[in-house]
């Protein structure tokens, strides 16, 4: 019994002493995986043979510890590495990617541009060797008058020579290539041997005007004169164009400008006096250049227009063109005059030179419009050799409402053949009854011989066809592009879209202040009617 209680009693608790550090440290619990079915997965023993390893150095195993939490620090840090230089890698190819197409498309864009540069200058090269052999052509027929100017030959072996150079005008070119080193005996000596069984083609128009371009531009009058004329060469008819020398011409580009030796004398105030006549080609057309010698002054000035002796100035070029004309045996078809500046030229030819070998020649006028007529004194006219009491008369040069003067502009409707007016919407009977500025009854009585011309349009200058700026190109023949433009159009100006709406666009070579407070009320009246307008002068650009 004693024995059982004494077993049953727990022994007192036994603290280490100093001396039990001497004793090995307790084994660390062991680490094992599991499988699946509940075995070790072999790890056990690994583990085991590393404690029996590390179990003599606690800083070692402590050290092992802290690697292993690093690890997945580690490997994230190099995964993120990578990562980095992956995308920095694909940001470098797509900057690449991107040069290289940029590159490319400069590449592309060179070489369109050097292929429109070909192309230009082919055209260009084309044009240049039609333009010398038209050149060629109008110079020989430029030294067949001086040959007259001179005293070579009459007016009549002339108009003979003329007519050679007229119908055989390809034939020419390669006959007489040499031209510039031959004399005028030479010259004419093989002028003569060609000259059998030729035959006149087209007819012979000469324009009496104030402008062309690109030798002097202020209106409409300049373009149109230039383009009138490459048009009629091209259908094979002979046409030159005469004009004042002002001192503010642009002579760069005039082929072959040189000055007739002989002068060339004309009537003005009771006198004869002396001219220097100048003659070149310009873009394939034959001009000549009247420069006044006692009355330099007239077009020694800034401005071509715009004087109160305007009448005189343009008076004594008119009489002058006609006196060169007869002197060098000119017998043309047809003069062209234009605007009231050489309207004079009509009682001129039918009062005076009719008379001196020019009764076969027709007299056309063109009106850029009636705004502006010319009123003078009677007695002005005898300036330029006509009778002022003649031409006194409501028949002839009278204005209609100021009876005391003479209007010029009447006087060239009512001596010409044929009367042109510009306009491209207005019918004859309107510009009768409500743009003639007072020459109402007078183009009323010669009304059958007005006619109402639409303004042309010039395609070598610009052609909706062939403009590379337009979103779509256009032509006569497909207008289905038209549509396309007017819908950028309207977009980069910022306008209301609309199908319905009437859009009217003008381009301006210049706006006069004048043109620009007619300008203004037209568009006030358009926009007033649901019209869009869009204008724009290449430098400013206003829309409505």
């Amino acid at each position: 019994m004693e024995t059982i209680i004494k077993a049953a009693i727990l022994s007192p608790v036994r603290f280490l002493t100093p001396s039990s550090a001497r004793r090995r440290p307790a084994k660390p619990p062991t680490i094992c995986c599991l499988r699946k079915n509940g075995d070790a997965n072999g790890s056990n023993k690994a583990f085991s043979q590393l404690e029996g390893k590390d179990h003599g150095n606690p800083d070692m195993s402590q050290e092992r510890f802290q690697l292993r939490d690093l690890e997945p620090e580690v490997k994230n840090n190099d995964i993120w590495k990578l990562f980095k230089e992956a995308q920095q890698n694909i940001l470098y190819l797509n900057r690449q990617r991107v040069l290289a197409l940029e590159e490319l498309n400069k590449v592309n864009r060179e070489k369109q541009s050097l292929l429109e540069r070909i192309e230009k200058l082919e055209a260009k090269n084309q044009a240049s060797i039609e333009i010398d052999r038209q050149s060629f052509f109008w110079e020989l027929l430029l030294r067949i008058d001086s040959m007259v100017l001179t005293g070579m030959i009459n007016t009549g072996e002339a108009s003979d020579l003329r007519k050679v150079v007229m119908g055989y005008k390809c034939s020419v070119v390669d006959v007489f290539y040499d031209i510039m080193q031959k004399t005028d005996d030479e010259l004419l000596a093989e002028l003569h041997q060609f000259s059998d069984g030729i035959k006149k083609n087209g007819f012979h128009i000469i324009h009496i005007c104030t402008e062309m371009e690109p030798l002097v531009l202020v209106g409409s009058l300049a373009s149109y004169v230039r383009g009138l004329s490459q048009a009629l060469q091209k259908r094979g008819h002979l046409v030159e164009v005469i004009l004042p020398k002002y001192a503010c011409l642009d002579l760069t580009e005039i082929q072959g400008l040189r000055e007739i030796e002989a002068e060339s004398y004309s009537y003005f105030n009771g006198q004869l006096h002396g001219n220097r006549i100048w003659t070149g080609v310009i873009q394939g057309i034959p001009i000549t250049l009247i420069q006044p010698l006692y009355y330099a002054s007239f077009f020694n000035r800034e401005r071509v227009y715009g004087y109160s002796d305007d009448f005189e100035r343009f008076s004594y070029f008119s009489r002058a063109s006609l006196d060169y004309i007869t002197k060098s045996g000119k017998q043309p078809d047809v003069l062209h005059i234009h605007n009231w500046e050489t309207a004079i030229v009509g009682p001129l030819l039918w009062d005076i030179f009719v008379e001196q070998g020019l009764g076969g020649t027709k007299v056309l006028l063109t009106c850029q419009s009636f705004d502006s007529q010319c009123l003078e004194r009677p007695e002005k006219v005898a300036l330029c050799g006509l009778d002022p009491a003649r031409l006194h008369r409501p028949d002839r040069l009278q204005d209609n409402a100021n009876t005391h003067l003479i209007n010029v502009l009447k006087g060239g409707i009512v001596y010409s053949n044929k009367v042109f007016i510009l306009s491209s919407i207005h019918s004859k009977g309107w510009i009768i009854h409500s743009q003639s500025h007072g020459l109402e009854s007078t183009l009323g009585i010669h009304k059958d011989k007005l006619h109402v011309l639409p303004y042309g349009f010039d395609n070598s200058i610009w052609d909706p066809h062939k403009d590379k700026f337009l979103p779509q190109n256009y032509s006569t023949e497909d207008v289905k592009g038209k549509a396309v433009c007017r819908i950028a159009l309207l977009q980069h100006m910022g306008l209301t879209r609309s199908t319905s709406t009437i859009l009217v666009g003008g381009i301006f070579s210049e706006l006069l202040d004048f043109h620009v407070d007619n300008l203004k009320e037209v568009v006030q009246n358009a926009s007033r009617r649901g019209v869009q307008v869009c204008c724009s002068t290449g430098i400013t650009c206003f829309w409505c």
